[in-house]
């Protein structure tokens, strides 16, 4: 497809977007749907949502970060390692593990394999695991306690991470971005996975922000135009 036409689609795909306009989340999922239709891609896009705070990042107590277990997944298979022992080995690979393991997994991390997507470690191996924090910082697949993946329920949090669980932070200028599905889902799917998050996102709110929280909230597939959505609706929602 050469450049001119790649941007005749854009601009179709722009043209279906009520500038000005905030939408409810719904509304906004039927949009972002019909764009990813007009663009015409030869994937399955991915769509994402991105929520702006009133929010410093660079202060810890204003730092806002979390994980969210999406109804309806992302759309993607998720690959999860495990580092356990003994029993906890067990569970995790009844509960759908891809691969399991403990000094031998580390070895083959330290190796150079990386063929997983996220992360769970049992408590009394994260001394271990430290050794290749190195290694899975970086990627963001450090298990991590806040999160939850640090944790002896291996069992549980195996089977939310495969059913489409997603983690996210505050990155600069205070903004949250997330993946809440993609294009070929239905638009009231994508939208109880966005409000499920935004819902979240709302009830995380640090103490210490002053002033207006959520900012400003924008839904687009991977290449598609922004819609915006009504900030107000969220609170609502999130108190009701």
């Amino acid at each position: 497809m050469n450049v001119a036409h790649r941007g005749k689609k854009y601009v179709a795909a722009k043209k279906l977007v009520d500038v000005g306009k905030k939408y409810d989340v719904l509304g906004a999922m039927k949009v972002v749907k019909d764009a990813s239709k007009a663009l015409a891609r030869k994937f399955d896009e991915t769509v994402m949502l991105s929520v702006r705070l009133g929010v410093d990042p660079k202060h810890a107590d204003q730092m806002v970060r979390g994980a969210v277990a999406l109804p309806h997944g992302v759309g993607k298979t998720v690959r999860v390692a495990v580092f356990a022992k003994g029993d906890k080995e067990k569970e995790a690979k009844a509960a759908g593990a891809d691969i399991v393991g403990a000094e031998d997994l580390i070895e083959k991390i330290s190796g150079g394999w990386m063929e997983f997507d996220q992360a769970i470690a049992t408590p009394d191996l994260m001394g271990q695991v430290g050794k290749i924090g190195r290694v899975l910082g970086p990627r963001g697949l450090m298990p991590n306690p806040k999160v939850g993946t640090v944790t002896f329920d291996v069992a549980k949090m195996v089977k939310e991470l495969k059913a489409g669980r997603v983690e996210f932070r505050t990155e600069k200028a205070g903004i949250v971005q997330l993946r809440i599905g993609k294009a070929s889902f239905d638009a009231d799917k994508l939208a109880e996975n966005a409000q499920t998050a935004l819902d979240l996102i709302w009830k995380l709110k640090p103490a210490a922000a002053k002033g207006t929280y959520v900012r400003s909230i924008t839904v687009s597939s991977t290449m598609g135009p922004g819609v915006d959505i009504d900030t107000g609706v969220v609170g609502k929602v999130a108190e009701a």
